[in-house]
């Protein structure tokens, strides 16, 4: 339920000094200047990242996350915060204000993930090669036989890359130990026989093609090799990263307006107003569903009864895909009939199977946005098919995905959900906004648009779809309830999986993904209800501001307009009229 891109903190693994600002430019100019170097130094000293963001000029390099990397790394951020330091914020315009804010926090936060954090350390998941270099090989940015030539080079780095990974790892987690093992195996598997015919066919040269060969064996065999080290390791650390480094990682990934443990309260007041909707609503449905069947007087199995007839209603394993793929088009269509917000027919979304070296993480959605940088190229919506489950998982996961559910899975992910959003914020002035993305922010929008089509009458605004939506906002909600208790409190599998079921009403398949998923997150599951929060409380603090010159679409184009900056910077903005 997430774009699928990493968290920059460790991605950002960078050397090299910014120039100093020059004297004859004001503020403003001079920010903009420096930033515009930083940006440059990222692209030159992190190519992974520069080609995630559409620079395909470094991918022909593969960064070796080694001890010496790393040390490059921290003395950067140190050189970078100096540099920062000299401008003084006030005597900024707003938007730069934010721009300072976004990298200030980023360098912190990359700071503190290696040398206090230390995933690297304990997360064998960290290492993967396989999204990068299927990127190259994927994205039309250049001619086949360019893009083969660059993966021909970053291939040289490939057994350089596991040794490094091997060497860094100490103390992991089990549940890291999985994922690594689920993600590399996918891996390999770009290495088949379809990546040799495309270099057979290719007019590579016949010694480009025998090096090829041998740097694509030897990278699958480092890979390979990678597989059966995590088959050694034993999971000593406990996942659960306890209240104090969670207090932290909150403030640096979120960025809220609120404190962890002020948005875990809350999350609990909503959870209890959406059960108080959710029955007024299952009590409306009760006589259509469950045919004068005696109604329980505990309005939680009441809630779930009347849920699971509705969930009866679902399409067939095997057209999971396809379903996802046709409901694209209604949604745009329906979109631009409510004139809800501006979208872009010219920025392609591809709907696809989810890669085998992206699956695995308990998300069975997500988005791999283009690039600010290369904005035209595909935005792929990856949805993963059901051919790893059984018989019986397969149907929980259906009937959790029923007919109207699946339709919100739709709006989070597509439109106007991730793929809208990253699509405006491609288009930001600012590339310092649509880089840095605040990962609060890009979740809450998408939980937001959710709310956006309710409002605007999509399904016709039946029952059925509204409970279907109050349930969807409930996992949202209880999102936050779960990484926080999981995470802090030592919440049990058990009592998790009880939580989810009974008081979120879902499927077993889905409460024992989300439990795998928040054994190997922290705080992102937080994003969710966090950004949706802050987003709705400035929609209705810019209605009350504006009153009858408020306009939906006008609020939800310059909300987009500001790249993926953090909600309450967004809010600055909005209220300075910037």
């Amino acid at each position: 339920m997430a774009p699928a891109m990493r968290p920059l903190a460790l991605l950002l693994i960078l050397a090299g000094c910014s120039a100093a600002p020059t004297t004859d430019m004001n503020a403003d100019q001079r920010f903009q200047a420096h930033a515009a170097r930083v940006l440059e130094e990222v692209w030159q000293e992190f190519p992974e990242l520069a080609v995630r963001n559409g620079n395909y000029k470094y991918a022909d390099q593969l960064t070796v996350p080694d001890q010496a990397r790393r040390e490059r790394s921290v003395a950067f951020y140190d050189r970078q915060l100096a540099a920062l330091a000299q401008f003084d914020r006030a005597a900024l315009n707003p938007s730069n204000r934010v721009d300072l804010d976004i990298l200030k926090n980023r360098f912190e936060r990359n700071r503190w993930y290696i040398v206090t954090f230390k995933p690297w350390q304990w997360e064998p998941s960290f290492y993967n090669v396989g999204p990068d270099i299927d990127l190259v090989l994927d994205t039309e940015y250049a001619p086949l036989d360019t893009r083969l030539r660059q993966t021909l080079a970053r291939l040289a780095n490939v057994p350089a890359y596991y040794t490094a990974a091997k060497a860094s790892i100490s103390d992991p987690t089990a549940e890291h130990i999985d994922l690594a093992l689920r993600q590399n195996r996918g891996a390999a598997r770009i290495f088949d026989d379809g990546l040799e015919k495309k270099v057979e066919s290719s007019d590579l040269s016949s010694e480009e093609k025998a090096l090829f060969k041998q740097r694509a064996t030897a990278a699958k065999a480092a890979i390979d090799d990678y597989i059966a080290y995590l088959g050694t390791l034993k999971g000593t650390r406990n996942f659960r990263i306890g209240p104090e480094l969670y207090q932290q990682k909150f403030a640096y990934d979120i960025q809220s307006g609120f404190t962890a443990e002020q948005l875990y309260q809350r999350a609990l007041a909503e959870k209890a107003a959406l059960h108080d909707s959710m029955e007024k609503r299952a009590q409306e449905l009760w006589p259509k569903y469950m045919a004068g069947a005696p109604m329980p007087a505990d309005r939680l199995v009441m809630i779930r009864a009347v849920l699971d007839e509705m969930a009866k209603h679902h399409v067939a394993r095997d057209d999971f895909v396809s379903a996802v793929r046709k409901q694209v088009p209604e949604l745009e269509a329906f979109v631009r009939q409510k004139d809800l917000l501006d979208q872009d027919p010219t920025r392609p979304l591809v709907v696809r199977e989810t890669p085998p070296f992206m699956r695995g993480s308990g998300a069975g959605a997500s988005v791999s946005a283009a690039g600010p940088l290369n904005p035209t190229a595909n935005t792929y919506y990856n949805v993963t098919p059901l051919d790893g489950f059984t018989a019986e998982q397969a149907e929980s996961y259906l009937r959790e995905y029923n007919d109207w559910t699946l339709q919100i899975l739709n709006i989070h992910e597509a439109i106007p959900g991730h793929y809208t959003q990253l699509m405006h914020a491609n288009k930001s002035g600012s590339l310092v906004k649509s880089v840095f993305g605040n990962g609060s922010m890009i979740e809450g929008w998408a939980v937001f648009g959710e709310k956006v089509m309710m409002d605007a009458g999509y399904g016709g605004g039946t029952p059925e779809m509204w409970l279907a939506w109050m349930k969807w906002n409930l996992r949202a909600v209880l999102n936050t309830v779960l990484d926080y208790e999981i995470q802090t409190k030592d919440l049990s599998r058990d009592a998790a999986i009880t939580m989810m079921t009974r008081e979120a009403f879902q499927q077993q398949t889905e409460a024992t993904e989300k439990w795998r998923r928040a054994t190997f997150t922290q705080v992102q599951l937080t994003s969710y209800y966090n950004g949706y929060a802050e987003i709705t409380a400035l929609r209705d603090e810019m209605r009350a501001k504006q009153g009858s010159a408020f306009s939906v679409k006008q609020f939800n184009n310059q909300f987009l307009s500001y790249g993926s900056a953090p909600v309450r910077s967004i809010r600055e903005l909005m209220l300075a009229g910037q």
